[in-house]
């Protein structure tokens, strides 16, 4: 009933800027955490950023001071400003949300279709 579209993935150079989104929609209630996560090829998934209903943010050490992560929570959306761009940069990038749903009390985990980001240098 969530759905997750992430947009803003593409070809950059290294110290240039991108800036991610991600709408959510459906039967949602309420959000009570979004956050970012990305993949390069051969490597697992990590955490790039997180942010709670509450403010509080939470980054990779790679990327802190350099991506930033905010929410527009009328419009259900999350954003990853990135900046500094760097070659290691390179993964997808994929949008998670905690959601409670109009039907339900208990939080569930959504995942957007990711993103690809290439830094090249």
């Amino acid at each position: 009933q969530v759905q997750l579209v992430e947009s803003g993935g593409g070809l950059v150079q290294a110290g240039g800027s991108l800036r991610l989104s991600c709408a959510a929609s459906g039967s949602i209630f309420s959000i009570t955490n979004m956050g970012w996560y990305r993949q390069a090829p051969g490597k697992q998934r990590e955490l790039v950023a997180r942010l709670t209903s509450g403010g509080s943010t939470n980054y990779a050490d790679s990327v802190k001071g350099r991506f930033t992560i905010s929410r527009d929570n009328d419009k259900n959306t999350v954003y990853l400003q990135m900046n500094s761009l760097k070659p290691e940069d390179t993964a997808v990038y994929y949008c998670n949300a905690m959601v409670v749903l109009t039907t339900s009390p208990v939080q569930f985990r959504y995942w957007g279709q990711g993103t690809q980001v290439t830094v090249s240098s």
